[in-house]
């Protein structure tokens, strides 16, 4: 894919937009669930929260491809009694394009605003590791400088009793800041110089809360929350799950505290002192864990206080455990691509085997107008991995496309044509599709009136299909006209009919008429083409008006059954 494909670029945007919002959404909900259980069960659920976000971009970059129906957007429409509606599309060039236009379609549109959305999102991420890489650096830059904090003997026997078994250093920080733990390989807690005028009892509890951190791993699951919020930046709810791990994570690590044996009350009055009397380093902040945030204090003190509340702490592994498995419960989620009606009935191109025929003539309609050589290469591996397939009638018909506007293979072009007609089934939709291509080029070459007899039969094998795909509900007999005290029905919504690659490549277009029955239900129904342009237009605008929603035609207040025309207008620009 090309790096300026902003389409598939956009839709990839777009897609892991909506995925981070739904796996947040889905915590928030899990979060609310648990509100009666303690604070670390519900940290668990932002920290698996968190590492889901940061793996749906590997995963649906990893895993197959589950794809899923994506439908079409209902739009307002104004009524009539005959409605009408207009379809335009672009036309391809039919031979490969000049050095000037490769260039410029592989260049950059930076009008367009997909690229300054994605561009916005890429500097917004951009800034937020940059900040955070700032923060490493200055906490690696103290670390460095800080001088061993006096009686770290305290310091190991909390450990201990917590049950770390790796060293943690005790070092002295700046004065007047925030207590905090930092450091992934290697943890380390901080101290202000004031601490060492500290009571004993209050230098305990400090030190057992920053324990309590080094203890449940918060320096790692920090980074990843930090990480998965600077990727969402945009999002506000990214933003509010941000602060509600925070606020878990605090109460959990109190909770831990008051485990190992810390009075409430006094806890509480000392954590409150710590908050008062010291600041926290915005510079580091991204990177450490500090002991108390005034925002959250209030909150944190009432829960410290409330003997009721449930402090149960996980396990050591509960938090890799809590990832893993929220990592696994969102890879089916991250595997769904949307999927429109056309890729419904398309497969996958993994080698040339007979159920690769349909992809490959997909891949060589896509690229028919800028490149038809290596489209003819796609129709011809189509034709033979599947030379007597139902595929194998359409894949002659698209090489004789190819060679028709080639020099001296007219008539390679006319037997491909005529090949085509003699092996796909009569009064099919391919049969009047290679009808409608083989009457274009015989026109091309002056044979008029033979282009008319296939013209007039093609007419009437679309005419039969578009009443055979038609919905029956309503015998058209049964039906009212309008007038004479029967109101006209209105169109509330309606869905725009799209072009067919097969009208486009031939620049067909024209007005396409149907007479319909509007039932009482509000639907169209009983189709009859009453005139029609070819090259699956018709069968476009079928698809779309049997979608539409209308308000039923009335009699005395009752809804009735209606006859109505429908035009669909299909047009180049």
């Amino acid at each position: 894919m090309s790096i300026w494909n902003v389409s598939e670029w956009f839709s990839i945007f777009v897609s892991m937009a909506l995925k981070s919002t739904v796996v947040l959404g889905a915590a928030w909900l899990a979060a609310w669930a648990l509100r009666g259980r303690s604070a670390a069960l519900r940290h668990l659920v932002w920290t698996a929260a968190a590492a889901a976000v940061l793996a749906l971009p590997f995963l649906s970059a990893s895993l197959p491809a589950l794809r899923v129906p994506a439908s079409g957007a209902l739009l307002p429409f104004d009524p009539a009694v005959v409605f009408r509606v207009a379809s335009s599309a672009a036309v391809e060039p039919p031979s490969l394009p000049s050095a000037t236009a490769r260039r410029a379609i592989h260049a950059p549109r930076y009008h367009d605003w997909r690229i300054w959305l994605m561009l916005l999102w890429a500097g917004g991420a951009a800034a937020a590791f940059a900040r955070m890489l700032a923060a490493f650096i200055a906490m690696g830059r103290i670390q460095r400088t800080a001088r061993p904090f006096p009686g770290d003997g305290l310091a190991r026997a909390l450990a201990e009793s917590l049950g770390i078994r790796h060293p943690v250093r005790v070092l002295e920080s700046r004065p007047g800041s925030m207590p905090m733990t930092c450091g992934l390989l290697r943890p380390a807690v901080f101290m202000p110089p004031e601490a060492a005028a500290w009571s004993e009892e209050r230098r305990r509890v400090v030190l057992l809360h920053e324990l309590a951190h080094v203890r449940r791993g918060d320096t790692a699951t920090h980074l990843l929350a930090r990480t998965a919020l600077s990727l969402n930046w945009w999002n506000p709810l990214a933003w509010s799950a941000w602060r509600e791990f925070l606020k878990e994570r605090e109460r959990a690590t109190d909770d831990l505290v008051l485990n190992a044996g810390a009075r409430a009350s006094e806890y509480a009055g000392h954590l409150l002192e710590v908050a008062r009397t010291l600041q926290s380093a915005p510079a580091t902040a991204w990177a450490a864990v500090a002991m108390a945030r005034r925002s959250q204090l209030e909150g944190r003190l009432l829960a410290i206080l409330d003997s009721g509340i449930k402090r149960h702490v996980p396990g050591r592994m509960a938090a890799l455990a809590a990832t893993l498995l929220a990592v696994a419960a969102v890879a089916p989620f991250a595997a769904m691509r949307a999927q429109t009606p056309a890729q419904q009935t398309a497969a996958p191109a993994v080698g040339d085997r007979p159920e690769t025929a349909a992809a490959l003539l997909h891949l060589g309609t896509a690229i028919y107008g800028k490149d038809p050589a290596q489209a003819l290469d796609y129709f011809e591996r189509a034709l033979n991995v599947a030379p007597s397939g139902p595929l194998a009638g359409p894949a002659m018909t698209w090489q004789a496309m190819v060679r028709q506007h080639r020099e001296g293979e007219a008539p390679a072009a006319e037997s491909l044509y005529r090949a085509a007609l003699a092996i796909e089934e009569t009064n099919s939709p391919d049969a009047a599709l290679t009808m409608e291509f083989l009457a274009h080029f015989l026109r091309e070459q002056g044979r008029v009136s033979e282009a008319e007899a296939l013209e007039s039969s093609a007419s009437e094998i679309r005419k039969a299909h578009v009443a055979q795909l038609s919905p029956k509900r309503q015998a058209t007999a049964q039906a009212s006209k309008i007038g004479n005290g029967i109101a006209a029905p209105m169109l509330l919504h309606k869905i725009e009919p799209s072009y067919s690659p097969e009208a486009r490549v031939a620049k067909a277009q024209g007005t396409v008429v149907l007479f319909v029955v509007i039932g009482t239900d509000g639907t169209a129904s009983d189709v009859q083409l009453r005139k029609g342009v070819g090259y699956g237009l018709d069968e476009q605008a079928l698809k779309a008006i049997t979608q539409w929603t209308f308000k039923p035609g009335m009699r005395d207040g009752m809804a009735v059954p209606v006859q109505a025309s429908i035009e669909v207008n299909f047009r180049l620009l």
